[in-house]
C-alpha cells in the first residue's frame, strides 16, 4: 500500500482528493492537513510515502513545508492551481518530486502518486515546458554540480549513492537532475547521459 497525506487549506478540495484516492486498492490516505505546519507534523507522525502538497496556505506555505518534509522520507508532489515559473522553481528547489496542477485528470493524478512513490519525477506537461524554458533562459550549460551528478549517473550510481558521494541530500540530487534534464531536453537518466556525452558535458 502507498500511504498518502493530503494537504490543502480548502476542506472541500481536501476531502475530494482524499475520497478520490481512497477508492484505489493500492492507495491509503492516512491523514489530511489544512496548512503547512500541520503537514510537517503529520508527515513526521504518520510516515506517509507521498505527500500531496498545496502551495499557498496559511501558517506555513507549501514550499517551506516541502523543504522540512523531504529530508524525513516522504516524497512530496505539489498539487496547485499555480504554474508560474517562480512557483515551479521554488518547489523544485525545495525538493519536491513532482508538480501537478489541480485540473490534472484523475487517472494522471493517481498515476503521478504511484510514480512519486517509486521515486520518479512527476511533472504536468505545461509545467515541464515552463521549467525547460525557464532553465534554458537562465543557462544552457550545466553548473559544475549538475555535471558532477550526471557523471555519477553515467557510472550507474543511484540518487542515494550520489548524495552520499557528494555529501548532499537525495532531494538535492533530484533538483540537479531535473535542471540538467531540462537543459538537455530529455526526460530520463539514460537519455541524459547520452546527450550529455554528445555535448561534451561529461566524459
Amino acid at each position: 500500500m502507498i500511504r498518502v497525506l493530503v494537504v490543502d487549506d480548502h476542506p472541500v478540495v481536501r476531502s475530494g482528493l482524499a475520497g478520490m484516492l481512497s477508492v484505489e486498492d493500492d492507495l491509503d490516505v492516512v491523514g489530511e492537513a489544512g496548512d503547512g505546519q500541520e503537514a510537517v507534523a503529520l508527515a513526521r507522525a504518520l510516515g506517509p510515502d507521498v505527500v500531496l502538497m498545496d502551495l499557498r496556505m496559511p501558517v506555513l506555505d507549501g514550499v517551506a513545508a516541502t523543504a522540512q518534509i523531504v529530508g524525513t522520507g516522504p516524497r512530496v508532489v505539489v498539487l496547485t492551481t499555480y504554474d508560474t515559473d517562480g512557483d515551479i522553481l521554488r518547489a523544485v528547489e525545495a525538493g519536491a518530486t513532482g508538480y501537478l496542477l489541480k485540473d490534472t485528470p484523475r487517472a494522471e493524478l493517481v498515476s503521478g502518486v504511484r510514480a512519486a512513490a517509486r521515486g520518479e519525477t512527476v511533472l504536468a506537461p505545461s509545467v515541464a515546458t515552463r521549467l525547460v524554458s525557464s532553465v534554458r533562459t537562465t543557462a544552457e550549460r550545466p553548473s559544475a554540480r549538475e555535471a558532477e551528478v550526471l557523471a555519477l549517473v553515467a557510472l550507474g550510481r543511484s540518487n542515494a549513492q550520489i548524495g552520499r558521494e557528494l555529501s548532499i541530500t537525495e532531494a538535492t540530487v533530484k533538483t540537479h537532475l531535473i535542471r540538467a534534464f531540462a537543459k538537455l531536453g530529455v526526460a530520463d537518466r539514460t537519455a541524459a547521459v547520452t546527450v550529455a556525452r554528445e555535448r561534451g558535458w561529461i566524459g
